[in-house]
This record gives C-alpha cells, structure tokens and sequence, in this order.
C-alpha cells in the first residue's frame, strides 16, 4: 500500500509540474505522511524526480541550441553547489532537518506564488532571446542556487528565472530551457551523492519515479484543457496545508 500511495502522489506531482509546476510541495509531504522522515524523504524525492528532468530538458532542447556560451556557465556552479548542498544535507541530521524543514516548505510556497508574476514580467519584456553574456554576478546566484537546491530543491527553477531576466534575457522558452539544464546538473550530483549515502528509499523512489513519468505525460496532454489558475491555487493550499502540518507534526 505505501508504494501504490507514493506512486499515486507522484503521478499527481508528475501532472502538476507539467500543467503549472510545484508538484514536490505535493510529493515531498506524501512521502513523509508515510511515515518516512523529513530527511531520508527529501533525498528520495529528489531521486525519484530526477528522471522526469531529462524530459524536460529534451522538450526545449531547440530552444537552447544557440545558447551555448551560457550552458556552459550553467554547468559549473550548478553542480559545484549541487554537491555543497547535498553535502550540507548529509551533514545536518535527522531532528535537526525535521525543525528546518517546515520553513523550508514555506519558503518554496511563497516562491511558487511569485512565479505567475514574475513568468508574466518576463514575458512582457519581448520574445526576442537576449543576448547579453553571463557575468560573475551570475555564477555566483547559480552557485547558491545549486547550493539551495542540493539541500533540498523546491523553487530553484523560479529563482534560476528571476536571474535570467535580470541578466538580459527575454525568451522564456530559451530561459525555461537554461532553467532545465542547471535544475538537471544540481540534482544529478544531489542524487548520486544521496545514493551514494545509503538514505535513499529506493522502493519509494522507483515508484514514485514510475508515477512521476506517468503523471507528467498525462499532464502534458491535460495542460491545454486543465486551467491553470486553479491548480496553482491547489498547489499553494498544499504547500500553505503541509508547512502548518510539518511545523506540529512533532508536537
């Protein structure tokens, strides 16, 4: 039952990520409600997710063709601070992540709720790619983004965004595809230093990663007919719903 239960979350958090994003304010909490705790389901989480990132990434792979200079910066801070986070993670403890983690729902909560404006401003800035180069202000935000990322994720892609179009971006599929690539460097040294540890739960993660393939092409297909606004509104009463639920969990 808990592997049919963590399958079924994934899916749904397949499907949000594809239809309006968010889906590890879902999955992260699901795992945990299966009475795993905080800090193993983190690392599964995001081993369990890493996969559909490579479809994501396949998806806008014509957007990023010309884009080479800055896949390159991409690559290096994001998987220098991929490996400091999980590190960190690694480091931190049990108890003391299950106190931390609350907040860190929270946090990606609220930068879920700012990405409709900020994906709106980015695209009324023009469709035209910006070609401004990367810059050491740059590197330096992606290097604490992966470091974010590697300790636990949520909300990278809409950090990563907000850099962009203040670095002279204005394509937001060119961006949403650099977005992918870092995502995609930050979690695969997170997810193999997280196998590498021994604190994954690899049944929980091969379901989930079952279901989070099945739900994302089932999302894929749904995103035309599903609108939006309402499943974002989901995604932040979750999000909202499991900050308050992790915060007196241990009470």
């Amino acid at each position: 039952m808990p592997l049919l239960l963590a399958l079924v979350a994934a899916a749904l958090g397949g499907a949000i990520n594809s239809i309006a994003g968010g889906g590890s304010l879902l999955t992260f909490p699901a795992i945990v409600a299966l009475g795993v705790s905080p800090l193993v389901a983190n690392a599964t989480n995001t081993v369990a997710l890493w996969p559909g990132s490579l479809g994501s990434l396949w998806g806008y792979r014509h957007e990023v063709a010309g884009s080479r200079a800055w896949l390159i910066r991409f690559t290096l801070p994001s998987l220098l601070g991929g490996v400091i986070g999980a590190w960190l993670l690694l480091h931190t403890g049990a108890d003391r992540f299950a106190r931390i983690v609350p907040f860190l729902v929270l946090g990606a909560t609220v930068l879920f709720m700012i990405q409709g404006p900020l994906t709106g401003w980015l695209r009324g800035r023009g469709a035209v790619a910006g070609h401004a180069a990367p810059n050491w202000v740059f590197l330096v935000w992606q290097f604490g983004v992966g470091v974010y990322g590697g300790y636990f994720g949520a909300g990278i892609g809409i950090l990563m965004l907000a850099v962009l179009g203040l670095m002279g971006l204005t394509n937001i599929h060119q961006m949403n595809g650099l977005k992918n690539w870092g995502g995609l460097c930050i979690n695969l040294v997170a997810a193999a230093m997280f196998a590498a540890s021994g604190i994954v739960d690899w049944p929980l993660a091969l379901a989930m990663a079952c279901g989070g393939l099945i739900g994302g092409y089932a999302g894929s297909r749904m995103a035309q007919r599903v609108g939006q606004a309402a499943v974002r509104k989901a995604v932040v009463l979750i999000g909202f719903g499991s900050f308050a639920w992790l915060l007196l969990r241990p009470l």
